[in-house]
């Protein structure tokens, strides 16, 4: 009875936790308003799914699978552009309304050298931050010259090899980084391929897989990273840099449509002045421009074979934006003001029957922002206190003048980290933020009849939310807990009963719980844990609906690692990943009762020479058979005859062995 006892306070303890991370090849380490992530391109990295490797080492960050590989990530119940995602400073958007292509899938693993993810509105020099910002850092060139050849393979005939070559000196340095990957379909726990899950799910027979299609290859993806740093003065550094990523016949089976490719090109320069004056400690200016294109298609299926023959929906996103950001102290307190602009185009049109043209998806969305943003910054006694303020204008239109809609608002935050005794912090936080509607929001339309799925008339949606943590250090670990409470004004929803204009503005909140920490029992054994826990629900259902659940929202989720390091060159670690059943899910919209699951995953990392390190692992060791993420319909998801969305099982059992070789 004691031990059964035992047993239960920890996982009690556990079920109560906090926020943030650090990904070092990989490790995490917790800030109490945010998440830093380094060196996420280490050998423990299998894919360049970054989506996937961020689920797997937050309990607040989800996959929600789609593919083998760009997959989105859902963070505390939010998902789309409710997430910002910033790549050196710089936007980008996916061109898929469907998220096959989501922002984050344009980053890969190998060309990243840290990640930061602030969870809730505490951002204020972005525009649309509303609960949640992911900003990657990529690589930049070093001095000297080295290098860098890394090489993984394993199961369903996966392999990735990247190379980094880098060098210079104190006035000019560059990098180069290639990657290439490809896999064949992976099998779910039940040994089942794409199309086998597609049959057993009773998917109509024309969204099923052509015979000579059903066992081609998952995907095919390349990326190349170059940089340039130029330093004219000490106090001045130009940085240029040029980011192509080429994807080809990626595999979406639980959509209508694959990708044909999936292609993006991101341009980014910053120029930085440091000491200018008193009123300019440091001036920033940031120019960027990114282009993402994504022609989906049923070339792949049954349905090309039907009297449409083959349908494309070929999509163009793309986002160029400028930033001038000035930095100084006035009487002890820092302060940042800034001013930023970017003019966002989203176009895409249906084609058939050998690229002739029938209607237009998404016809030229145009969303133009301009904003005014300070941060300032003081340290009182032991109050590290941060206050923030944004001003946004923001103008949308397209071509078919549906609506030109114009926003205003106005963001903010403050928050304090106190440290209340050395091994004692405590955080708390208040913001506002605002997001406007995006192209595929107020303006998509169906392929044949040209439906309006979009809405033209939505207002804004505004986050009012809280955020209280704390953080206790012993002489062995450490353990952190976190609450916050969002109340979400004009939340941006999809409606599935409606025929047309099926997003819509509804008022809703989300509030949870997270506790997080880490345990050395000793120099060779030490363990770190997370579990979070959410709840979302609408103020009202509904119109003729009764179900007041949000979608999104994941049940219970915890992760517990445990490493051993017997000597200082070799590691070994098993994963525990397990998630409660949903018994809270919007049934009314598309999602399904999914059972809970708990996954094993094994590492073994060897250092074999100064220069040459081996990684081993197996991930799903139980070959389990689960789904992570559920079925709600903003997402254009297969169903069954009897119109049950259909779901995407995750891999199953899959072994690999990495090798990276430094020079």
């Amino acid at each position: 009875m004691k031990k059964k006892l035992i047993f239960i306070s920890t996982i009690t303890v556990l079920h109560l936790q906090a926020q943030t991370i650090e990904l070092k090849g990989v490790n995490v380490v917790a800030h109490l308003n945010s998440i830093d992530i380094t060196d996420i391109s280490g050998e423990e990295l299998k894919s360049v799914d970054l989506g996937e490797a961020l689920s797997n080492k937050d309990p607040n960050i989800v996959i929600s699978r789609r593919s083998a590989v760009a997959n989105d990530i859902i963070v505390r119940g939010q998902k789309r552009d409710n997430i910002n995602v910033i790549i050196d400073g710089g936007k980008i958007y996916g061109g898929c309304p469907n998220r096959m292509d989501p922002p984050i899938s344009h980053i890969v693993t190998s060309n990243i050298d840290s990640i930061k993810v602030i969870e809730g509105p505490y951002d204020v020099e972005n525009f649309g931050t509303l609960s949640g910002i992911v900003k990657a850092t990529t690589k930049a060139p070093q001095k000297g010259f080295s290098g860098e050849v890394n090489f993984n393979y394993g199961s369903f005939s996966q392999n990735k090899e990247s190379f980094t070559l880098q060098g210079g000196n104190e006035k000019i340095r560059a990098l180069l980084t290639l990657s290439r990957e490809n896999s064949k379909q992976y099998k779910d726990g039940n040994g089942d391929r794409f199309n086998d899950q597609l049959k057993k799910a009773a998917a109509k027979k024309m969204n099923l897989y052509q015979n000579r299609y059903e066992n081609m290859d998952a995907y095919e993806k390349f990326s190349l990273l170059s940089k340039l740093y130029i330093y004219p003065t000490k106090d001045q550094e130009l940085r240029l840099s040029y980011t192509a990523n080429r994807s080809s016949n990626i595999l979406y089976p639980n959509s209508p449509m694959d990708a044909l490719k999936d292609d993006s090109d991101l341009y980014n320069i910053q120029y930085r002045i440091d000491n200018l004056g008193a009123y300019s400690k440091n001036l920033k200016l940031l120019s960027y421009y990114s282009k993402v294109r994504h022609p989906m298609s049923t070339k792949y299926r049954n349905a090309s074979k039907g009297p449409m023959g083959e349908v494309v929906n070929d999509m163009l996103s793309k986002i160029y934006g400028v930033k001038v950001i000035n930095s100084f102290n006035i009487v002890n307190t820092d302060i940042e003001i800034g001013l930023d602009y970017s003019r966002r185009t989203w176009d895409g049109n249906y084609y058939k029957m050998h690229n002739k043209p029938f209607g237009d998806s998404i016809n030229n969305a145009v969303t133009k922002n301009s904003a005014i943003f300070l941060k300032t910054n003081r340290t009182i006694a032991n109050h590290s206190l941060e206050l923030a303020l944004r001003y946004d204008h923001t103008k949308i239109s397209n071509d078919d003048n549906l609506n030109n809609p114009k926003y205003n608002s106005l963001s903010g935050y403050i928050y304090d980290n106190i440290q209340l005794t050395p091994s004692f912090k405590l955080f708390a936080g208040v913001g506002i933020s605002h997001r406007v509607p995006d192209g595929r929001e107020l303006y998509f339309k169906t392929k044949g009849t040209g439906a309006l799925i979009g809405t033209p008339n939505l207002k804004q949606t505004r986050n009012i939310e809280a955020d209280l943590g704390i953080k206790k250090s012993f002489e062995n670990g450490y353990i952190e807990g976190k609450i916050f409470y969002s109340k979400l004004d004009n939340y941006i929803y999809f409606n599935n009963q409606r025929k047309t204009n099926k997003f819509v503005n509804i008022d809703a909140k989300i509030y949870g719980v997270k506790l997080s920490g880490s345990y050395i029992f000793n120099d060779k054994i030490n363990i770190d844990y997370g579990v979070t826990y959410l709840k979302g629900e609408k103020e009202h259902p509904l119109p003729n609906q009764s179900d007041k659940d949000l979608a999104d929202i994941t049940p219970l989720r915890g992760l517990l690692t445990l490493n051993y390091l017997p000597n200082y060159k070799t590691k070994l670690s098993l994963e525990f990943i397990a998630q409660k059943s949903w018994s809270n899910f919007d049934g009314d919209n598309g999602e399904v009762r999914l059972p809970g699951f708990v996954t094993a995953n094994f590492r073994y990392k060897r250092v074999l020479t100064d220069n040459l390190t081996l990684t081993f692992g197996i991930d799903n060791i139980f070959n389990k058979a689960y789904q992570s993420s559920n079925t709600y319909n903003d997402l254009t998801l297969l169903a069954t005859g009897a119109k049950r969305k259909i779901g995407l099982n995750n891999p199953g059992r899959y072994i690999y062995a990495n090798l990276n070789y430094k020079f």
